[in-house]
């Protein structure tokens, strides 16, 4: 490790997981504080964002990758405080927001420097956390592997998340056409806000119709989908003829019975992909090509973004209810 002119302390309070559960299981704990390995940094943590696979990794559903810390968290935003060996690409001192296999609900984590990118100017440090896992997300699934062009219709599942506020701030500044579902008036509302041309209750509404018909029949282009279960076929239904389908997340079941004569009739593409597991390099390049694309967009403002509760890290437990709650809209962060 290189020197530094931050102290940094031997041993830390992190938040673990002390048994799969609800979240009261989420307690705090004492941990050595981690050393940066070759090519990584450690990151003095001023907030870290919540996100569905940490609620999974809680309940047992979401094991770490092996060599993973299995401190929650997946996403951070702090200074850089320490280097690893061959790590040269922040100085000490830099504010970074870095995706991380796990350990972000702790006061320090290591990342592999090729997964963090500049703070903006301007972004706080708990809107700084709400970016990593919510930004690489939606650029690989929506732009990489579901290839959205402007002018293209792109239909959105879980329009009100942390992953659905970014997908629709980031197709349309990219020239696309955005709907979305969502499971309450006020969370429609919110979506309209941010530049969704059509919010879909799916309380009240099927948004396979309502789909066809701000289409014109012809349905959506693309699909982000997050729940699986059911709404497999009926994405099936509600895509356009040659239109692709990205499965991120089973808020449902993974399991469903399909009828698949639709994928031949329409020549529909279904992919999918976890973000987590992806080797060091995969994930370098999704971090790569979206700062490339994206960071500008958040310096002016363009994209931010949306902020729904800060919790401290010691209220972990909380956080995690407020999101199983599903009463939120955008992004949980833990202040540490």
């Amino acid at each position: 490790m290189t020197s530094t002119p931050y102290p940094v302390p031997a041993r830390m309070t992190a938040i673990a997981i002390r048994a799969p559960g609800g979240p009261e299981v989420l307690v705090p704990e004492e941990r050595p504080v981690p050393a940066p390995g070759p090519g990584e940094i450690l990151v003095k943590v001023e907030a870290a964002g919540v996100n569905r696979p940490d609620v999974a990794q809680r309940k047992g559903h979401y094991p770490p990758p092996p060599g993973a810390p299995d401190i929650p968290g997946l996403e951070i935003a702090g200074t850089v405080v320490a280097c690893g060996e061959g790590a040269t690409r922040f100085a000490l001192g830099d504010r970074v927001m870095a995706l991380v296999a796990g350990g972000g609900y702790a006061p320090y984590c290591v990342a592999h420097e090729s997964h963090a990118l500049p703070v903006p100017d301007g972004l706080s440090a708990a809107e700084a956390a709400a970016v990593p896992e919510t930004l690489f997300t939606v650029w690989h699934n929506v732009f990489e592997r579901g290839g959205l062009k402007a002018g293209e219709t792109l239909l959105v599942h879980g329009g009100s998340s942390g992953i659905g506020t970014m997908a629709i701030q980031l197709a349309k500044a990219f020239g696309a056409r955005v709907i979305v579902t969502a499971g309450s008036a006020e969370k429609c509302d919110a979506c309209r806000k941010l530049g969704a041309d059509v919010a879909v209750n799916y309380r009240e509404q099927d948004f396979v119709a309502e789909t066809k018909a701000a289409t014109d029949g012809a349905g959506a282009t693309l699909i982000l989908d997050m729940v699986g279960g059911d709404y497999i076929e009926r994405n099936y239904e509600a895509a356009a003829v040659e239109g692709r389908i990205v499965q991120i997340a089973f808020q449902g079941s993974p399991k469903a019975t399909v009828d698949f004569r639709r994928i031949m009739l329409k020549r529909l593409h279904h992919t999918g992909s976890t973000l987590r597991a992806r080797s060091t390099a995969d994930k370098a390049a999704i971090v790569r090509a979206a700062g490339e694309a994206v960071l500008p967009l958040i310096a002016a403002g363009r994209v931010r973004p949306v902020m729904d509760r800060t919790f401290p890290l010691a209220e972990a437990a909380a956080a995690h209810a407020r999101m199983e709650s599903s009463a939120h809209i955008g992004k949980i962060v833990l202040a540490v």
